[in-house]
C-alpha cells in the first residue's frame, strides 16, 4: 500500500514521533510510506523516508485554501491509499482539502486523547462533528479514548478501533547521581493537561516526610516558568531540578524510584509504558486510558484524580516498599513486552489500512 501521514510540525512531540515510528515500521513491512508536516520545525524525527514540510499557516487554519490546496497537491502527486492524520490541525487540513479538491483517498484519524475535555460549545462540537463525518475510521489510542468519542459522536460506533500507542525498543543509560539520593521523576511538557501545580503539591507532601528525596521534571512548555514561581512559593525549589527538554528521557525515568503522572487529560501516555519498559514504578492518576496501564497492587498505584493525598501516600508507599514495588515492575515490563511495542502494533494499523482499503474497492 501508499501510506500517507500527516503530522502538525517536525516537533518531537508523542503524536509526531509516533507517526513517525509508525511509518517507519511500516515501511520495513515493505509499504511505501510518506509524511508530509503542515508545519516547518527543526526536529529530527525518527523516520528514515524524511518529512516534507507544506509551510502552511496555521493562523489560517479555518480559511487557509492555499495550505489546503498545498496538501491536495501532495497528495495527488503521491497517490496514496489511504492518509492518516494524526492530532492538531491535520484533520482540518485533510477534511477541507479532500473537499475543496476532491482527492480521493479515505482518511484514517488518529485519536489520541479525550475528545470531550477539548469541546466546550456548541459550535466546536458541530464543526468536530462535521470533521470526524467525513473520516472512514478512527484508531482511538485506548479503550477510554474511543469510549469517549462514542459517547459524545455516537455516530462513529462502527468505525472506531482502538489501537494504543507504543514504544520503540531503546538502549539507555541512567542518570548517573549520588547513589545516597532518591530522585522521583516527571516527563511531560508544562501545559494544563499535565497538572504541574496539583504534581508540587504532591512533592511538598512527599518531602515533608521523605526531606531528602529530589525530583525531576523534564519537559518544558509555555507554563514553565509559573511553575517554577509556584515551586518558590511553596518552597520546595531546593528539591527540584528542571531539567528542560530531553532526548534521553529513558535516562532520567531508569535513574529514578518512582515516576508520578498526575494529568488532569490524558489519552494512553506513552511515559508510562518508557517506565514500565525500563522497570521504574509508576504512580498515576485515573484519568483516560491509564487505568488500561496501571493497575493498582499490580503494575503500579493508581489513585483517583484530585486525591492528593493519596497520591502523595502511594509514592511514600512505592518508596517504602522494595520487595514489593520490584514486583509490580516486573508485572509491568511484562505487560509493555507483550502489547505495546511499536513492532506489533505497526500490523495493527497495517490491517484497519487494508480493511479501509477493501471496503472502498
Amino acid at each position: 500500500m501508499r501510506i500517507l501521514h500527516i503530522i502538525q510540525k517536525k516537533q518531537l512531540r508523542g503524536a509526531e514521533v509516533f507517526a513517525s515510528q509508525l511509518s517507519q515500521h511500516l515501511l520495513a513491512l515493505g509499504h511505501t510510506v510518506r509524511i508530509v508536516s503542515l508545519d516547518d520545525g527543526d526536529a529530527n524525527l525518527p523516520f528514515s523516508g524524511g518529512v516534507s514540510s507544506l509551510s502552511v499557516q496555521l493562523k489560517k487554519r479555518f480559511w487557509d485554501r492555499a495550505g489546503w490546496k498545498k496538501l491536495a497537491d501532495a497528495i495527488l502527486e503521491f497517490e496514496p491509499d489511504v492518509v492518516q492524520a494524526n492530532a492538531g490541525d491535520t484533520l482540518k487540513y485533510a477534511v477541507f482539502s479532500k473537499i475543496l479538491f476532491r482527492w480521493k483517498a479515505p482518511i484514517i484519524f488518529r485519536n489520541a486523547s479525550m475528545v470531550s475535555a477539548y469541546i466546550r460549545s456548541r459550535f466546536a462540537k458541530a464543526f468536530n462533528g462535521f470533521l470526524l463525518k467525513r473520516v472512514t475510521h478512527v484508531a482511538s489510542v485506548s479503550e477510554a479514548s474511543r469510549a469517549d468519542l462514542v459517547k459524545t459522536f455516537p455516530f462513529l460506533e462502527k468505525k472506531t478501533t482502538v489501537i494504543p500507542g507504543g514504544i520503540e525498543e531503546k538502549h539507555y543509560t541512567p542518570i548517573a547521581h549520588d547513589p545516597n539520593d532518591v530522585y522521583l521523576v516527571h516527563v511531560g511538557g508544562f501545559s494544563f493537561e499535565k497538572n504541574h501545580r496539583g504534581l508540587l503539591r504532591i512533592f511538598r507532601d512527599v518531602l515533608s516526610v521523605r526531606p531528602t528525596v529530589r525530583m525531576w521534571l523534564v519537559g518544558d512548555g509555555v507554563l514553565r516558568k509559573e511553575i517554577e514561581a509556584y515551586a518558590q512559593e511553596l518552597s520546595i525549589a531546593h528539591a527540584l531540578q528542571f531539567q528542560g527538554y530531553q532526548p534521553n528521557v529513558l535516562d532520567y525515568i531508569s535513574a529514578a524510584r518512582v515516576l508520578l503522572l498526575p494529568s488532569i487529560i490524558e489519552g494512553l501516555p506513552g511515559v508510562v509504558m518508557e517506565a514500565f519498559y525500563v522497570r521504574t514504578v509508576v504512580v498515576a492518576n485515573r484519568v483516560g486510558g491509564v487505568g488500561e496501564l496501571v493497575e493498582s497492587g499490580r503494575t503500579g498505584w493508581l489513585i483517583e484524580r484530585d486525591d492528593e493525598k493519596e497520591f502523595a501516600k502511594a509514592v511514600l508507599s512505592a518508596l517504602d516498599k522494595p520487595e514489593q514495588t520490584a514486583l509490580l515492575t516486573e508485572r509491568a515490563h511484562a505487560l509493555v513486552r507483550e502489547k505495546y511495542m511499536n513492532e506489533f502494533l505497526a500490523k495493527r494499523f497495517e490491517e484497519v489500512y487494508q480493511n479501509v482499503v477493501i471496503s472502498k474497492r
